[in-house]
């Protein structure tokens, strides 16, 4: 009996266990009846106690088969019979349904019932009740769908508690109809209502109406924490205040697919097709097609008008900078290669390889954006290379022809051989450019003064109508920033440019009407442009002879001291001599304001002495006054003291 019990709660197998014949002995004589699809008749089980004889086999109407719902299904077949011992199996929750739910029919009398729990042991778990049994307190489990298989379905869940009326056992919930599945419970608990299954039927079907929606990117919760506001959403009260949404007007607002209305948007951007937007296919590397996508949009220009600017060299919409960045990205043999074995749709290719696919329609693009740069930057290059070579002529010009600096250097050269007289030095007819800034090498004795100084305070004091000579060299400082090397560089590139230029106005002649408008423009460019160039070239070779015959006025070889190295010696001695010239002044100034504050300084000395001299003669003076007054007054007392006939006789 123990075997018995404590099979009762063991697991099922995956395989169910067969019945057995009434013919073939067994030790548990269990009847076992497989649930069919519709709901079956339920049958006793009769359980064998120690000690009693087995019982007889059932009679074959024994245990009819219930009526179920109609149409009433046929009785399921019996199993077939194995020597094993049958396992005793809890019973189908279909047949438990059907107990329930039909009326009852007689059946076979229940065998003696088992031994209490005591005999078995404490730690063994209660068994099941059986099927037609009244007096169990465990209520029946609720019935999952019934299963249109043979096999035994999957132990039912815990049984649910009793009601709170009579506490009778609470019917189970009806089962749905179709093969729809309720959702898996966990733990133990009430059964779950119809309700939220229902809402969970309606949630898919309106799933599979809400495919075309734009799917919000959340963070989905799939477990309502306790005491969260999920778990207090998950209630029917509160699920029923949700609002009721307009799924017309979701669909019109949150569409991923465009309606069929809405694919002509205007005249200008077309008919498109509703549905998703094609997947751009791109087949240049990505890097470079990122790069020229940020170049297209500086150029803010339609294809078409970008092709027509090319083609006509219209420098008012492309700039140098703008021309500059689409030869960088014309596309090279490989690309182009790659485009031509493209044979699907042309839309649906990224920017990149649309911008290529166009420029591959100019035969030879690449030539003509390089002619066109040519043609924006010739007026800028042949004026600023003009203005240089003009510079150096002027340049050259002005210091051969200032009068004041060849005075200058003929003073420097009697001041050397001043110098150097009596040595191998002296005696000089002339002396190298360089050997101007050494005059500012050599110092004097008491180190305050050098020859530029000394050179200034001559100019200054012998020959001062030569201290401006700098304005006689009023190029001479734009002059020593140019290199000839740079101007022979930049007559070159214009000469090669102007044969470019030529050379695609003579391929172009097989293009067809393609180009038919950029040979005629390009034909104009170069009537005038051949005209600038040839005066240009007659400029350039006049600017040579003068920067040799430069080094050649101040006896230098034009090899050995080109002409860059005489404007800048040159300027470094001007810019010398104005230094010294200008602190030969402060310093004058400053032995004057000295020599003015000695005068005032001996002037105070002196002024004392002259006011004690000042003194001393105004006392010397005063003792002879004081004796006139006293004798002035004694004459004027004797005269009142005489009588008036006195007085009379003395007047």
């Amino acid at each position: 009996m123990l075997s018995t019990t404590t099979a009762l709660f063991r697991p099922p197998a995956p395989p169910p266990p067969p019945l057995q014949s009434p013919s073939t002995p067994r030790s548990s004589p269990v009847r076992i009846l497989a649930s069919p699809p519709p709901p079956p008749a339920l049958t006793s089980l009769p359980v064998r106690m120690p000690g009693l004889p087995p019982p007889p086999p059932p009679a074959p109407n024994s245990c009819p088969s219930r009526p179920a719902p109609p149409p009433p299904p046929p009785p399921p077949p019996p199993l077939a019979s194995t020597s094993s011992p049958a396992r005793p199996a809890a019973p189908s929750p279909c047949q438990l349904h059907a107990s329930t739910s039909s009326p009852a029919r007689p059946v076979a009398p229940p065998p003696p019932p088992p031994p209490t729990l005591s005999t078995i042991g404490s730690s063994a778990p209660t068994p099941p009740p059986l099927p037609g049994a009244t007096s169990t307190p465990f209520p029946p489990p609720p019935p999952p769908p019934c299963s249109s298989s043979n096999q035994l379905s999957a132990p039912p869940p815990p049984p649910p508690s009793f009601s709170k009326d009579n506490g009778s056992i609470a019917p189970p919930p009806a089962p749905p109809g179709g093969n729809a599945k309720l959702p898996a419970m966990r733990g133990r608990g009430p059964a779950p209502p119809s309700g939220p299954m229902s809402r969970s039927l309606q949630s898919g079907q309106a799933a599979s109406r809400r495919s075309n929606l734009k799917p919000l990117h959340w963070v989905k919760v799939t477990r309502a924490m306790q005491g969260s506001l999920w778990e207090e959403s998950q209630k029917t009260d509160e699920a029923s205040k949700a609002p009721v949404f307009d799924m017309s007007e979701l669909e019109h607002l949150f569409s991923a697919v465009l309606p069929s209305s809405e694919g002509k948007r205007s005249d200008k951007s077309g008919s498109r097709a509703s549905g998703s937007k094609p997947e751009k296919i791109h087949l240049i590397d990505l890097r470079r097609a990122n790069n020229c996508g940020i170049m297209l949009t500086k150029v803010k220009m339609p294809l078409p008008d970008l092709m027509s600017a090319i083609l006509t060299l219209d420098d008012t919409v492309l700039d140098a900078d703008q021309v500059e960045n689409l030869i960088k990205f014309t596309p090279t043999k490989e690309e182009a290669e790659l485009l031509k074995g493209y044979k699907g749709d042309k839309q649906v290719l990224g920017e990149c390889e649309q911008f290529f696919m166009e420029l591959m329609k100019l035969p030879r693009v690449d030539s003509k954006l390089r002619v066109f740069l040519f043609k924006i930057q010739f007026p800028s290059q042949v004026s600023d290379l003009k203005r240089s070579l003009n510079i150096v002529n002027s340049s050259a010009e002005e210091i051969r022809g200032s009068a004041k600096l060849k005075r200058i250097m003929q003073t420097i050269l009697s001041l050397g051989n001043a110098l150097n007289q009596g040595t191998a030095r002296g005696s000089a007819v002339g002396f190298r450019l360089d050997s101007l800034l050494k005059l500012s090498d050599t110092r004097a004795r008491n180190n305050k003064m050098t020859l530029m100084h000394y050179l200034s305070k001559v100019l200054s004091e012998k020959l001062p109508e030569l201290l401006d000579f700098p304005k006689d060299l009023a190029s001479l400082e734009l002059a020593a920033k140019i290199q000839l090397k740079s101007l022979a560089e930049e007559m070159q590139a214009i000469n090669k440019g102007l044969e470019k230029v030529e050379q695609e106005l003579t391929t172009s002649e097989n293009d067809g009407p393609v180009s038919e408008i950029f040979r005629k423009t390009l034909k104009d460019f170069l009537s005038g442009a051949e005209a600038e160039v040839r005066s240009l070239t007659s400029l350039y070779s006049n600017v040579g002879r003068n920067a040799d015959a430069l080094a050649l006025y101040f006896g230098e070889d034009p090899a050995r001291c080109p002409f860059e190295q005489v404007v800048i010696t040159l300027q470094n001695f001007v810019r010398l001599f104005a230094r010294s010239h200008d602190e030969n002044c402060k310093q004058l100034d400053l032995e004057k304001k000295k020599a003015q504050k000695e005068a005032e300084a001996e002037k105070t000395k002196k002024e004392p002495e002259k006011a004690q001299k000042e003194a001393e003669a105004k006392k010397t003076k005063e003792p002879g006054n004081d004796k006139a007054k006293h004798n002035n007054s004694i004459k004027e007392l004797d005269i009142s003291l005489q009588s008036p006939a006195q007085t009379a006789s003395a007047k």
